[in-house]
């Protein structure tokens, strides 16, 4: 029986997509739920999956852009699966073993031996596989790997040995080309429609990372061992972003026509590197989450992400984003925003520095923060004060409970 496998839409609005990756050999066996391609759109990658196991036959190639709703592929259900050979290497010898017919045949290592790969004996199996798919024994056994001239004068100069330096120049290459894909085309459009078409400001300050630290530090242990997950620093950064929108409610909107859009659920966005560029999964309500709900959700949006698993829901509805450039070593940047988001807060690098306290000088761990924000939407007192919330909180973190100085509020001063 011959199975169609169509190609999904990630999203209603998603109406062409693009072959990124076949993870199988055309004309090859799989086998039910195995994944068998990447398909990637503009705003996420997804897996395509075997409906049924058989012989597959690809109708797109990879890199072909298709429409939503098109054939990717066949299967032949009615091809039964060949059992693969294992390969394993034991001390000085090869032994490859054919699970159907559990032969063993061993081999010296042509490493230790004189002798050709004519002196190789194959199971039947093994023998068609290779034929199926145009292998040699040679391909096998010397094919896995090609020895570089970097290779060889390595082993040279670990094993004492002076050879003569090239005088020759090394001939010009050709630079390597890659076509972009769908994601980073997206991405690259939204950065500069983001640049473009906002009036984008930057402020910056400086926060003592002392207290969050010596906090961390004292009860890592005992978070870990009751949440499963270790306490990081962006959990306190969201929750104290979560608290500094609620005083300062014009950071936290959008514009939408001729009309300022205000907020009233924190749903916030972490950016996250993944091999196919930067996504920014959404932590919905998290200002009602509590810090180990926030760690094992950034964690989990994370995972996805970077393994392209994550829906195209886990990256919509966001309200305000976090960026930590600092994961990476940046000491000071200026983050792009997030549209039609009005601010993203950018953190930074964590550096020991000189600074006054109390009229002395004393080392402490300091970060650099940056809110760039739509200038059109926000203003400069609310910008720099929505910055400067979110230092205190950070610098006082005990004070993220009530959202405010405990002393003051016990006071009645608030």
């Amino acid at each position: 029986m011959l199975i169609k496998i169509i190609v999904p839409g990630p999203g209603e609005s998603v109406t062409e997509v693009v072959i990124a990756r076949w993870l199988v050999s055309d004309e090859g066996f799989v086998t039910k739920d195995q994944e068998i391609a990447e398909i990637e759109s503009d705003k996420a990658t997804l897996p395509l999956l075997a409906s049924e196991s058989g012989k597959i036959h690809f109708v797109v190639k990879e890199g072909d852009t298709v429409a939503v709703g098109s054939v990717a592929c066949t299967i032949d259900t009615s091809v039964a699966g060949i059992d693969v050979p294992k390969v394993e290497v034991k001390g000085e010898k090869t032994v490859i073993v054919a699970p159907a017919t559990e032969m063993k045949v061993t081999v010296q290592n042509m490493a230790e031996s004189k002798h050709g790969p004519e002196n190789v004996k194959l199971t039947p199996l093994a023998k068609k596989l290779m034929d199926d798919n145009g292998l040699s024994v040679d391909d096998i056994i010397k094919g896995l790997r090609r020895i570089s001239k970097e290779d060889v004068k390595l082993v040279l100069s670990q094993a004492g040995h002076e050879f003569q330096q090239d005088v020759k120049a090394e001939p010009a290459q050709e630079p390597d080309r890659v076509k972009m894909s769908q994601l980073r085309k997206k991405l690259s459009e939204r950065l500069v429609a983001a640049k473009n078409q906002t009036a984008m400001l930057t402020t910056f300050n400086e926060v003592d990372m002392s207290n969050v630290l010596a906090l961390r530090k004292k009860y890592q242990d005992q978070f870990v061992a009751r949440y499963g997950i270790k306490l990081g620093l962006m959990s306190f950064f969201t929750r104290a972003a979560t608290q500094a929108l609620k005083q300062f409610p014009n950071v936290h909107t959008m514009l939408d026509g001729d009309e300022i859009v205000f907020h009233k659920t924190v749903n916030i966005g972490i950016a996250v590197q993944t091999p196919k560029g930067l996504m920014v999964p959404v932590i919905n309500n998290a200002g009602a989450m509590s810090f180990a709900e926030i760690e094992l959700n950034i964690a989990r949006m994370a995972d996805k992400a970077r393994s392209n698993r994550i829906s195209l829901d886990e990256l919509a509805g966001g309200t305000f984003t976090i960026t930590n450039g600092g994961v990476f070593g940046s000491l000071l940047s200026t983050p792009l925003l997030n549209p039609p988001q009005a601010a993203i807060l950018g953190m930074h690098n964590i550096t020991e520095r000189p600074v006054a306290v109390n009229g002395k000088v004393e080392i402490r761990p300091m970060m650099f923060l940056a809110l760039s924000y739509d200038h059109r939407l926000i203003d400069g007192r609310d910008s720099v004060g929505f910055l400067v919330k979110v230092k205190e909180f950070i610098e006082n973190p005990v004070n993220l409970i009530t959202g405010a100085n405990p002393e003051l509020l016990l006071l009645g001063l608030i």
